[in-house]
């Protein structure tokens, strides 16, 4: 997944403080070796574009703030809600009942990240 963003530092400092993210080729991508940064998170990794200079190939209308992207979290929705609270993310929505890729019922919880791309957190777990 390509996400483009107008502050890259800023984008970068939220998913690894609020989702755990580990950044892959940083220090290449700083050295202008590279044109993106990539974000792990979990088994989902993200392809930081600056929306000043979005790598080639990008997509039709590279723009911040219109992703919406949804995130499996391992464990109760109260600890994603508490995780967030904790980063000072305010929740937009939720929790409320989702069905997730495999058929369970399951809860999520809705927030935004600098860019204004609406983020969920899903959880089966009870």
């Amino acid at each position: 997944m390509a996400l483009t963003c107008a502050d890259p530092e800023a984008t970068l400092d939220f998913y690894k403080r609020v989702l755990g993210a580990e950044s892959l080729f940083e220090a290449l991508w700083r050295a202008g070796e590279i044109p993106v940064v990539l974000l792990q998170i979990g088994a989902s990794r993200l392809s930081i574009h600056s929306a000043s200079a979005p790598a080639e190939p990008h997509a039709r209308v590279a723009m911040p703030g219109s992703g919406d992207l949804c995130f499996r979290f391992e464990g109760p929705i109260v600890e994603a809600e508490r995780m967030l609270m904790e980063e000072g993310v305010e929740i937009e929505l939720g929790p409320v009942d989702r069905p997730a890729a495999d058929g369970k019922l399951g809860q999520s919880v809705y927030f935004r990240d600098p860019d204004g791309n609406l983020l969920e957190l899903l959880t089966t777990d009870s």
